[in-house]
């Protein structure tokens, strides 16, 4: 096992990883930016490293700097956390090379599942349903328009590269995808030096439904049931829960199968997600892998009992999963809510001081932050700033947990997204488990004159 790890992120996911390390007695190692200094998961590590001026690109993408304190600190791993570098072939590779391991699958496979086009097209060899689509990059409008013509509107143009919803717009028209073409091109390159494109079909109320897996270097793989993420603002999720309210056994048990198939297909080890759109009738259609942990990995924790950072430890080590799929049971229902540092009305950022911060408490609460009175909240990174997880018996339980957690919750100083997550987890089509990727539009935005 390893005796210090370092941990090449920030914020609540550092101070995650920080928290299963010390409970295995393991030495942690934080790096940030000069804005980050004073930051709690750089107090709460037991050494950290400033590697740069707070833009990312100069300091938590700064390789060469991360690489130099995981080899002055005597670091034996890295755990990337998520986004940053966390899927970044490149810096897989670099970490391989420095001798020093990296907590997640080998380079090669975050590179085959980067590209969302070659992605497709190893699914489709797998045997996973994938949607109809145009499995090449598109180079120009033109090029886009032909394509277009093969598959039929409505469509989503999509980044090859992307992640977080960049690059990414349903177009209903010839004239439609000729506007958005060139700007959804150069905000992939922009955000991911990469400007490829493709064309998927459009799936109409589609759910958005991962599925959670652990896999060894001994061929193991267990899947951790699934996490519906279909609640999500400019195709970002906001609200995530496990299990799905939505599909039934039957699928479940299929997309389960399914994930297992895709992760043994490319000799995935470590923790993924295998991405599905499920439409209405319940036909699942693979959307993408991501190669890491997920934001919103604490609600399969809550439901399964396991520490999802611990196995990816355990399995980075060289350590052979200790259970099976029939080792794994879930018990109630769990609910994340994210909380950003945001306009609930126009979803923009709210950066400044936080000048009073106090969690939620309460059975069945859980509080993932790195926030507290006196924090500045900058605009070099992603406004997410907490993370809210209810558990309960039921759904109806852990419903009634996260709005009365969100009623507690006080941040004074910025604008936050709580009005927006309580108006959603309070409103009668989720408590019926009536949700799609279209509710915030359909039923949040009406409400808006009355924030």
């Amino acid at each position: 096992m390893f005796s210090k790890i370092l941990i090449a992120n920030r914020g609540e996911i550092a101070l995650r990883v920080i928290r299963t390390c010390k409970k295995m007695g393991i030495e942690t190692v934080a790096v940030y930016s000069e804005a980050d200094a004073d930051s709690l998961f750089v107090r709460e590590a037991d050494e950290a490293y400033c590697i740069g001026k707070p833009p990312v690109h100069l300091s938590y993408l700064n390789v060469d700097g991360i690489i130099a304190a995981a080899k002055t600190s005597g670091a034996e791993a890295i755990h990337p956390g998520y986004g940053l570098l966390s899927e970044n072939a490149g810096f897989a590779a670099r970490c391989k090379v420095e001798g020093i391991v990296f907590i997640g699958p080998e380079p090669e496979i975050i590179a085959s599942m980067g590209s969302k086009i070659e992605a497709r097209k190893t699914m489709k060899e797998a045997g996973v349903p994938i949607i109809e689509g145009i499995n090449t990059s598109l180079e120009n409008e033109e090029e886009a328009k032909l394509a277009a013509k093969q598959i039929g509107y409505p469509l989503m143009l999509k980044a090859s590269a992307g992640g977080g919803g960049i690059g990414m717009q349903l177009v209903r028209s010839e004239e439609e995808l000729g506007n958005a073409f060139a700007g959804n091109q150069k905000r992939a390159q922009s955000f991911f030096g990469n400007g490829a494109m493709f064309l998927e079909k459009y799936i109409s109320e589609p759910h958005h439904i991962e599925v959670q897996i652990l896999a060894d270097s001994y061929g193991n793989i267990v899947p951790l049931f699934e996490r519906e993420c279909s609640i999500q603002r400019r195709n970002q999720k906001v609200v995530e829960e496990a299990p799905s309210p939505f599909i039934s056994m039957e699928t479940r048990e299929k997309m389960l199968s399914a994930a297992v198939q895709a992760a043994r297909h490319i000799g995935y080890s470590n923790a993924g997600t295998i991405e599905f759109l499920v439409d209405k009738e319940q036909n699942f259609y693979f959307l993408e892998m991501n190669t890491r942990l997920q934001v919103e990995h604490p609600v399969t924790e809550e439901i399964t009992g396991l520490d999802l950072v611990e196995e990816q430890i355990k399995v980075a080590a060289g350590n052979p999963l200790t259970l099976t799929r029939g080792d794994v049971y879930r018990k109630g229902h769990a609910i994340e809510v994210r909380i950003y540092a945001e306009d609930p009305k126009t979803f923009l950022p709210s950066p400044g001081k936080i000048t009073n911060f106090e969690l939620p408490k309460g059975e069945g609460i859980r509080n993932e932050c790195a926030i507290e009175a006196g924090t500045q909240v900058t605009p070099f990174y992603d406004p997410m700033i907490a993370k809210l997880i209810a558990w309960g018996e039921t759904r109806q339980v852990a419903c009634s947990r996260v709005k009365a957690a969100l009623e507690d919750y006080k941040i004074d100083g910025i604008k936050t997204n709580i009005p927006m997550l309580i108006k959603t987890v309070s409103h009668e089509q989720f408590l019926a488990g009536k949700i799609n990727t279209n509710f915030v539009n359909e039923y949040y935005l009406p409400l808006l004159p009355s924030l």
